[in-house]
């Protein structure tokens, strides 16, 4: 835990670039949470929970849709821990593509929840 702090507190002083995505992943993380709890409709019997290029859209019960807010809190609050300790074991170019692939999850993410709200 100590050297979580440290790694954070040398982020902080010297990466400003990796602290910059590291907050830009936490607010998109934030975004796709409350989005997609927002959206949740636990009155729906049916809802589009999936799309794939032959069978078009999935339907499923809202409790599939569970799993965007979980990864939106697995893709923001561990992923930034994941990047200090890549950080300190990699150094800052190596977390920034982590930290980049990351963002780029969420983003994707938050794109297909919007879609398949939008369909449902």
């Amino acid at each position: 835990m100590k050297n979580l702090k440290e790694d954070f507190v040398k982020i902080y002083q010297t990466e400003r670039g990796l602290l910059l995505l590291m907050i830009l992943n936490l607010i998109l993380a934030t975004a796709l949470f409350i989005y997609s709890v927002v959206t949740l409709n636990p009155n729906a019997s049916v809802v589009k929970t999936g799309y794939g290029d032959i069978g078009g859209y999935r339907d499923g019960t809202w409790l599939d849709m569970l799993a965007f807010p979980i990864l939106a809190l697995i893709l923001g609050v561990l992923h930034g821990f994941l990047a200090t300790r890549v950080f300190h074991k990699r150094g800052s170019g190596m977390a920034k593509f982590f930290l980049i692939t990351t963002t780029a999850l969420i983003f994707g993410t938050l794109l297909v929840a919007i879609r398949l709200h939008g369909e449902g």
